[in-house]
């Protein structure tokens, strides 16, 4: 479970005058706390990975060319894995999980739609476009998350978090240019559901942090209606003639499709868990550390060559990344450099 604490962003909010309070004074997580959401990130950079590979190996080795239905298999192992843990009373809902309010069970609808939209568009642009250049416009998707952060909740960023997106962006931008293969249906698809990631990390942030439902019944609770919507929409919009029987498929096919539904279960409660504990900025900013390793894989495992101006790319996007994660430390060190360089002035006129 959990522990939910002030998010990042909301911490950092600018005062009226000077350095944000937090980055004179910053929090101290417990170690618990500290043990606790380090494990959850390296959960969710683990499984991002390898779930990213392992659909674009389903998609292009095996020519599965049913990415909604993918998507509908992942929420009903969500349904399954989670409806255990609490029947095995691993997880303990709260009363108020137990049933929640009107205004508390549309959000969760909401954030279902967004969800669905958000990984069925990424798929569908997973079986068009490369995986690297899916993960290049992916490293987008904090800009997109800090601009709606601002616009629908009102969160002031300091200005730092604001400069960190130009290289992200950037980087994003040389590595798409460098890219080899390049598809404009695919690259809708990806930019669809990058923004619609941005949108979905704002909702469960919201219920995670403002309605404090724990990660396992929140994702329980959203995929249900998830599952629903997604195989609705595999049964009107894909092409079930060309689906050969289930016996005919390689057997290693299965298997990495329940490897991926697994991975999907254990990536989502990951990403909760961190949104409770920071914020859904930092979750994808931290995200673009496994931009690397999906690099690597697609390399590996699909042949794609990098240019050397997607390298560019790559490195302009990670130091943004740092330079994000350390903003209360740089505006604390200017802060005090300009505070010196005033009293070095005061002191010359006396």
């Amino acid at each position: 479970m959990c522990l939910p604490s002030r998010g990042e962003d909301e911490a950092t909010m600018i005062p009226a005058h000077g350095v944000p309070k937090a980055a004179r004074t910053p929090a101290r997580r417990r170690p618990a706390e500290m043990l606790h959401l380090l494990s959850a990130v390296v959960v969710w950079l683990v499984t991002g990975t390898t779930i990213s590979s392992l659909n674009k190996w389903i998609f292009a080795v095996y020519n599965f060319r049913y990415p909604l239905l993918l998507s509908a298999l992942h929420m009903l192992t969500a349904i399954v894995v989670d409806y255990g843990l609490i029947r095995l009373r691993v997880v303990e809902p709260r009363s108020g999980e137990r049933d929640l309010t009107a205004p508390a069970r549309i959000k969760v609808f909401l954030l279902s739609l967004t969800f669905c939209a958000s990984i069925a568009f990424g798929n569908v642009g997973l079986s068009y476009v490369q995986l690297s250049f899916a993960q290049m416009i992916y490293t987008t998707t904090p800009l997109f998350t800090l601009a709606i952060s601002t616009l629908i909740l009102g969160k002031q960023h300091h200005v730092l978090k604001y400069t960190a997106m130009m290289p992200i962006c950037l980087g994003a931008s040389f590595s798409i240019m460098g890219e080899v293969q390049f598809d404009q249906m695919g690259c809708f698809f990806v930019f669809a559901a990058t923004m619609l990631r941005g949108v979905k990390s704002i909702q469960q942030s919201i219920l995670l942090q403002e309605e404090k439902i724990n990660s396992v019944v929140l994702l329980y609770l959203m995929a249900i209606p998830s599952f629903c919507i997604l195989a609705v929409a595999a049964l009107v919009l894909e092409n079930w003639a060309a689906l050969e029987s289930p016996l005919r498929y390689d057997n290693h096919l299965w298997v990495f499709i329940l490897l991926s539904c697994l991975g999907s279960v254990l990536y989502n409660l990951a990403s909760f868990c961190v949104i409770t504990l920071t914020s859904a900025v930092t979750l994808h900013v931290l995200g673009n550390l496994s931009v690397v390793g999906n690099l690597l894989l697609s390399q590996l495992l699909f042949g794609c060559q990098l240019s050397a101006l997607s390298c560019v790319g790559v490195v302009l996007t990670l130091s943004g990344m740092v330079m994000y994660q350390n903003t209360d430390f740089i505006a604390e060190y200017l802060a005090s450099r300009r505070s010196r360089a005033q009293r070095g002035e005061g002191s010359k006129r006396d």
